[in-house]
């Protein structure tokens, strides 16, 4: 069990630590959030206070690629890394009045103090996983900006004078023809890494192989996935994606409907639901098509219909995946079953 943790708020440029030896504080520092900074910082503290860094657990808030430099670090030294959710920590310093980034430090060594027997290490992903990472985002980030621009033309077209629209027109149309090329060469690097890859390029041809997941879908799962290990079955990627139900009772006087969590990723709870209405309305007749119709036929809510349709695919995928076979009857039948979408319980 570990005695000694050092609780991060990690900034952009900089980085608050608290260090906590049992539950008693010892000392706050403050280190650039550099490489070199940290992993000196590190060195010094085992140093200075005699720390074997396997009685030392590093906790910080997930702050997306800010947390590079301390992992790197992390790693560098052997220390173990606990990355935690905000939500988690600021769940337990709820009670607590003000807000300052050595006060958050503290607040952050005692989550993970109080919570060390659930510490998950975290560990960088391998480089092709951090590079199709980065390219999924940087393609998202060119389509949304082409959108904008679109939606602009699209909307102005009947309320504008017809000379100051066309000219207009032809400015923007220039930007949107450049996103289009941007799209089309951050796709072109997408497909050289499936291919390079032959891991990746072999689970995205499964995972097309099921109605209603085309190319891209196939890539942003195994990306949030690492390529199906970072979650045990596809239940859990449900409720990290938000499409699993949950029961929310208590006593004799709430009996709400069974609803998903808000607690979920959105991006792929929106690549989910697009999927799903392809393959439930859309799509040739399939063992989904079929679902939806008869479910809708019984007098289902048609968005309930297409949230147990998400969660299908999501464990179809993990299904084709586990089997290593492409997608059929069988697979859905014997895999798909396995994981039963009944609401969880809450306690």
């Amino acid at each position: 069990m570990k005695n000694t943790v050092i609780g991060i708020d990690i900034s952009k440029k900089s980085t608050d630590w608290c260090l906590m030896q049992g539950a008693e504080v010892v000392s706050y520092h403050h280190v650039d959030n550099e490489i070199v900074a940290i992993e000196s910082q590190l060195q010094e503290l085992m140093d200075m206070y005699l720390i074997d860094r396997c009685e030392l657990m590093v906790c910080a808030e997930y702050t997306g690629h800010y947390i590079y430099p301390l992992a790197v670090a992390c790693q560098n030294k052997q220390v173990d890394l606990w990355l935690e959710s905000g939500y988690n920590i600021k769940c337990e310093a709820r009670k607590e009045r003000g807000k300052n980034d050595k006060e958050d430090s503290r607040r952050i060594a005692e989550y993970g103090y109080k919570n060390r027997l659930d510490a998950r290490y975290y560990n960088i992903p391998a480089q092709e996983f951090t590079i199709l990472n980065s390219l999924l985002a940087e393609r998202e980030d060119y389509v949304l900006a082409r959108g904008k621009y679109e939606g602009q033309l699209k909307d102005q077209k009947s309320y504008s004078d017809p000379i100051l629209y066309k000219a207009k027109a032809k400015r923007l149309g220039k930007l949107i023809r450049q996103y289009d090329k941007l799209i089309y060469e951050t796709e072109q690097e997408l497909e050289k890494l499936m291919k390079e890859n032959e891991t990746m390029g072999h689970q995205a041809a499964l995972l097309e192989t099921i109605p209603g997941v085309g190319r891209l879908t196939a890539m942003k799962m195994i990306a949030a996935t690492k390529g199906f290990t970072l979650f045990k079955n596809g239940r859990q990627f449900c409720c990290y994606a938000g499409t699993a139900p949950f029961a929310y009772t208590s006593g004799t006087s709430i009996h709400s409907r069974h609803k998903v969590s808000q607690r979920a990723d959105k991006s792929l709870k929106a690549m989910l639901h697009i999927c799903a209405v392809t393959v439930a309305r859309r799509c040739k007749s399939n063992h989904f098509t079929e679902y939806y119709q008869r479910k809708v036929d019984e007098g289902k809510n048609p968005m309930t219909v297409l949230n147990a349709i998400r969660s299908k695919l999501v464990l179809t995928m993990f299904a084709v995946i586990r089997t290593d076979q492409p997608y059929s009857s069988e697979i859905v039948h014997n895999y798909v079953e396995k994981f039963s979408l009944k609401p969880i319980a809450t306690s």
